[in-house]
């Protein structure tokens, strides 16, 4: 069960009362980054809000809007220090009569000094609209896990696909392999046939260096480890969880045998399956960053 960190969800609500709307959009992260805006009055829930999150989404740029609007109350959202108000009002005036200055700001100025307005967001109304909020946002993240499900089964279609491409040429490859030996044989006996029938030369120590020499360009090792990686990276794109960064690292792993393959082979018939098992590994690569 693969899952894409590529979402996107969203979720309403209206009633008589008011208008809930959450909208949510991921992309790939390492980790979780959430990026918040919502209404003022629920400044205090961020970390809440955070844990929910986690919960659902679990990693990935995350990008979170909640939108309340209230359609009709008869509080005011703030409370207002009356006393202070007329305390600055009153200060202020004399100070612009002082100077000879007939400011028209004053008001306003005396509106938005310290302590003379304060935003209430504690109030039980407060508690029960987040309730609301909450279920809502909690819908939103569930519409965007379900996204990202469908977008990890598209991930894995293609990775499958170039799953079996890397396949197709690890068969090629060990096809090849036994005439490569063979044509390394055939070239070693030609170019040195002559050679030794001329010259005395210690026969057995002769045959102790081929034999050094074929176990470098063995790749019989590297053949079996990659088929064995191959076969995991199926099990994990399979499993119930998915795991991004586990992919990862097995990508890492069919990379440093193919590459240790073609270097080892040193043929032109086997360079050629190499060069496409990893074009269709870099393609790998690619997607395992986008899953979760």
């Amino acid at each position: 069960m693969i899952k894409s960190m590529t979402g996107y969800g969203v979720a309403n609500l209206e009633n008589d009362d008011y208008i809930i709307n959450v909208e949510v959009k991921t992309l790939n992260s390492k980790f979780l980054d959430l990026s918040l805006r919502s209404p003022r009055q629920f400044s205090d829930k961020e970390l809440e809000i955070r844990n929910v999150v986690n919960g659902i989404l679990e990693r990935g740029k995350v990008n979170l809007s909640v939108e309340f609007t209230a359609k009709k109350s008869n509080e005011l959202p703030v409370a207002i220090n009356e006393e202070l108000f007329e305390a600055y009002y009153e200060k202020f005036s004399a100070m612009a009569g002082n100077v000879g200055v007939d400011s028209p700001d004053i008001f306003k100025l005396a509106l938005q000094s310290p302590n003379v307005t304060t935003v209430l967001s504690d109030s039980a109304s407060g508690a029960e609209d987040w309730e609301e909020v909450k279920k809502v946002m909690i819908a939103a993240l569930e519409h965007c896990d379900e996204y990202r499900l469908d977008e990890g089964a598209v991930l894995a279609r293609k990775m499958q696909e170039n799953i079996t491409i890397i396949r197709d040429g690890l068969g090629k490859v060990e096809v090849e392999d036994p005439i490569r030996k063979q044509r390394v044989k055939e070239r070693i006996k030609n170019n040195f046939k002559d050679w030794l029938d001329e010259n005395s030369f210690d026969e057995n120590r002769f045959e102790q260096e081929l034999i050094y020499y074929f176990e470098k360009i063995d790749i019989t090792e590297e053949i079996v480890r990659l088929g064995t990686h191959l076969d995991y990276f199926d099990k994990i794109l399979s499993s119930d969880k998915s795991q991004g960064k586990k992919l990862g690292f097995i990508s890492q792993e069919i990379g440093r045998e193919i590459n240790t393959i073609g270097s080892k082979a040193n043929d032109a018939s086997i360079q050629r399956h190499v060069i496409i098992m990893k074009d269709e590994l870099e393609k790998i690569k690619e997607q395992a960053l986008n899953i979760l």
